[in-house]
């Protein structure tokens, strides 16, 4: 007989208190997705995958032990339990760990408000075909593109459940639809690349594989012909397509993980300014059909709106239970976890303060200076907030793009570049993180 994850967790936690446990947790995710790859006009790959897997933590007092499984047959789940049992009893104590108590846990949620699931039929493989087909099929159609690296289609669905014996036991079902496709201008070492991709919950809300590949195509053939820019100090600008990593790594150095280690540039800065004063950044775990929603966290702690930083100021740290204790605090509801490791704090949708300005409008008053599209590399220094990314994009004279560019590094602070960011008003409102295109001036620029 099948059994709902909801089964497995339930007896895996009977299992485990039977094993000798005084406490346990249990997630089960279970999945299934199918996906194409197409090349030349014809099916280049395809798969599918069904799965469940299953993660268990026991408590011993204060240590725990983690074991993890894919086989949910009951003599499976038996020698799980007993296998974690005996690793706590040698696991070191750790004073904060432990579940949450029952007046922490989330006791009411709304799961069809948030639209995780589209209802619609599975499209088959045949359709995901001819999805990245038409991907591949647009790009190539794009004067100056010479191949189609990868056009792709998936779909997937993700069902989690999450049980612990202090009485939590909820779960929730994903959906995901995706096209991308990877597009190649130029001949021998004149070659570029560039991409476009779109992936929603709902199959309806996505983008058409014409304008992906498309879009993909345009992108690639505007790279032709890069150069180096020259070394100095500029204006620069991030797109939209990568501006996140900036308010990601803000993100990183709030995180209470971080803080309680004491490896964060921004460990003293709590009720400072980070932003803008006319800047906030918020966390909305409830948005409708957008990936980082979530009722509940990892630890059954339910999840709320809150300001990471509101009006310019840090107004708190992103907390798991462990970290939150740590630190003396509560916790913000923002534990996440797999199957194989303990909770970790995280964060889930987030939209930072769009601008009333246009990417246009920013170029025209930045003059001259580099507006980047693409990032590879990272050296941040967790400790300082030092940055150095390699980057490219587009050379940037009299407010207009001049010319693309490659193989140049941008550096400087991120305790002083976030608070100097200008904000343009073009961010995809239906992405998990909402950020537009970011000017920053005065960052080095290193080129020829």
């Amino acid at each position: 007989m099948t059994r709902t994850p909801e089964d497995i967790s339930q007896v895996l936690l009977e299992t485990a208190i039977k094993a000798g446990a005084e406490a346990a947790d249990t997630i089960v995710l279970d999945g299934s997705s199918v996906s194409v790859e197409v090349r030349g006009g014809a099916l280049e790959h395809a798969e599918r995958s069904e799965g469940t897997d299953l993660g268990l933590r026991v408590f011993l007092g204060k240590r725990q032990a983690i074991v993890s499984s894919s086989d949910s047959r009951p003599e499976t789940l038996k020698a799980m339990a007993e296998r974690a049992v005996a690793m706590a009893r040698e696991a070191p104590e750790d004073p904060y760990t432990g579940l949450a108590q029952s007046d922490q846990l989330a006791t009411d949620w709304d799961i069809e408000a948030l639209e995780l699931f589209d209802p619609t039929a599975e499209p088959s493989a045949e359709d995901l075909m001819q999805d990245a087909l038409a991907a591949e099929a647009a790009a190539l159609s794009v004067q100056g593109v010479t191949q189609v690296s990868d056009a792709a289609a998936s779909y997937g669905t993700h069902r989690v459940h999450l049980a612990a014996t202090n009485g939590f036991s909820g779960g929730y079902v994903r959906s995901s639809r995706s096209t991308s496709c990877v597009a190649i201008s130029g001949e021998g070492t004149g070659m570029e690349r560039d991409y476009d991709g779109d992936s929603r919950t709902f199959q309806s809300d996505l983008r058409s594989p014409t304008d992906i590949g498309q879009s993909a195509g345009e992108r690639a053939v505007q790279q032709v012909g890069s150069r180096q820019p020259a070394t100095g100090t500029y204006p620069v600008l991030f797109d939209e397509r990568i501006s996140s990593s900036l308010i990601g790594h803000l993100l990183g150095a709030s995180n209470g993980a971080a803080i309680a280690r004491g490896a964060s540039w921004l460990s003293d800065r709590l009720g400072e300014q980070v932003l803008p004063d006319h800047l906030s950044l918020i966390e909305d775990p409830h948005r409708p059909r957008i990936s980082g929603s979530r009722p509940f966290d990892a630890e059954g702690l339910p999840t709320r709106r809150r300001a990471i930083v509101e009006g310019g100021t840090l107004t708190g740290w992103t907390l798991d239970l462990s970290s939150a204790r740590k630190l003396d605090m509560a916790s913000t509801g923002n534990a996440a976890r797999g199957v194989s490791g303990p909770p970790s704090p995280s964060n889930w949708n987030l939209s930072l303060t769009q601008g009333d300005q246009s990417r246009a409008e920013l170029l025209r008053d930045m003059g001259t200076g580099l507006l980047v599209t693409s990032m590879i590399g990272s050296t941040i220094n967790p400790n300082t907030g030092d940055y150095s990314r390699g980057a490219s994009g587009f050379w940037v004279e009299n407010g207009e793009i001049a010319y693309p560019v490659n193989e140049c590094t941008i550096a400087g602070n991120l305790r002083d570049m976030l608070k100097r960011i200008i904000p343009a008003n073009d961010a995809r409102t239906y992405l998990s993180r909402v950020v537009p295109s970011l000017l920053i001036e005065g960052m080095t620029l290193a080129g020829n």
